[in-house]
């Protein structure tokens, strides 16, 4: 298998510009070719249409995320980019590949086995990256950011060796040649969500349902995102509109409390309710703050409750486990502000901060109160932890 396939380094692809925070694990090296080949923010292209492209995954549950064939044959074509060869290779067949052939190429493995990864050795999923041959290994470039519970993923360059490449059964090698893109208005696609929703508000494993729709509100959230990105591109602004803003961290707020009600379920405790409903608001939403209907009435949030002073003791212990998962002095945390307002919170760290509180406090927050809304500032969590 070669190992120092070339004598020159390959030239290094820019990463800065690219809106990593809105695209998923395929999206992201596309966006890095589109950018290569067309220039800055060619890539918020990927986000023209909104679509919800729901397809079965083996188990039964739909996904809205879409195939690696729609990638290829739709959305790569909007940003300039056309699939000229595919092939699904072991990996000494598809390193000698890359080595014959000079330049970048794409490719989509299991993050299982890709060592530069949070995923490697915890989670299977198709991941992209790309690929080029140079003279001390192989050169990886990687756009992709996200949290994850193993750590973060962030945009980087590495080299790697043909052994650390070769953990996988097979990868799909794409080659791509640059092509004018292709027109593309910003675009809601009109779809009915109820089979979909249904789906996960009825499926009998719910630690399974939970599980991927945490993974679908998550891939939702960020589509939209980017699609909003876009629409500012065309329009010439430089961010979105306020009813944009709002509807995008509801959004947020619905990936979190979904990550919170799968982490309960997973520890055997009671499913947090509301989960699809909100889900479906969000969805019925989109349509109308993504086009050119009149600005649509707020979705509605649950309202953080009010209650008496929590006492004082208890406060001090919360305040120590926040100031603890956040990194934080319990002095930083005097003002009250919410806790979403420091750099360090993710809803990883929100589940850690609830899963703290309940063990060592000895009691179960209840289910239905366990709302991110409900959960952004220790006077919150005070509530909750003193009516149990």
């Amino acid at each position: 298998m070669p190992t120092t396939p070339r004598t020159g380094s390959p030239a290094a692809l820019r990463l800065d510009g690219i809106r990593t925070g809105l695209l998923d694990c395929v999206q992201a090296n596309l966006a890095v070719l589109a950018d290569h080949f067309h220039g800055p923010g060619t890539h918020l292209r990927l986000g023209s249409r909104l679509d919800l492209p729901v397809r079965p995954l083996p188990d039964g549950l739909p996904t809205a995320d879409p195939a690696l064939e729609t990638r290829l044959a739709s959305d790569a074509p909007l940003a300039g980019l056309i699939a000229v060869r595919r092939a699904r290779l072991a990996p000494a067949d598809l390193l000698a590949e890359a080595a014959r052939h000079t330049g970048v190429h794409y490719v989509v493995a299991d993050s299982f086995h890709l060592p530069w990864l949070p995923y490697h050795g915890k989670a299977h999923m198709d991941h992209s990256f790309l690929l080029a041959a140079g003279p001390s290994g192989w050169h990886v470039t990687d756009a992709y950011r996200i949290e994850t519970r193993w750590g973060a993923a962030v945009p980087g360059e590495h080299v790697v060796s043909a052994h650390e490449l070769s953990a996988f059964a097979s990868a799909e090698l794409v080659t791509f040649v640059a092509a004018a893109p292709v027109p593309a208005p910003p675009t809601v696609a009109a779809r009915d969500p109820e089979p979909y929703l249904t789906a996960y508000a009825e499926w009998p494993d719910r630690l399974r349902a939970l599980e991927q729709l945490a993974a679908e509100t998550w891939l939702l959230a960020r589509a939209r995102k980017l699609h909003a990105a876009y629409r500012a591109q065309c329009a010439g602004r430089s961010t979105e509109t306020d009813a944009e803003r709002a509807h995008l961290a509801a959004w947020d707020r619905l990936v979190e409390h979904t990550y919170l009600a799968h982490r309960r379920v997973a520890r055997g405790r009671a499913e947090p309710s509301g989960t699809v409903d909100r889900l479906r608001e969000l969805l019925a939403a989109d349509q109308q703050v993504f086009t050119s209907l009149p600005e649509p009435e707020p979705v509605p949030l649950p309202e953080s409750g009010e209650g008496h002073p929590a006492d004082p003791e208890l406060r001090r212990r919360i305040t120590r486990i926040v100031a603890d998962v956040l990194g934080v002095t319990a002095q930083d945390l005097a003002s009250g502000a919410d806790l979403d307002t420091f750099a360090s919170f993710t809803s990883f760290r929100l589940v850690e901060i609830v899963e703290r509180v309940e063990g060592e406090l000895g009691r179960e927050l209840a289910a239905d109160e366990l709302v991110p809304e409900r959960l952004r500032r220790i006077d919150d969590l005070c509530r909750l932890a003193r009516d149990r």
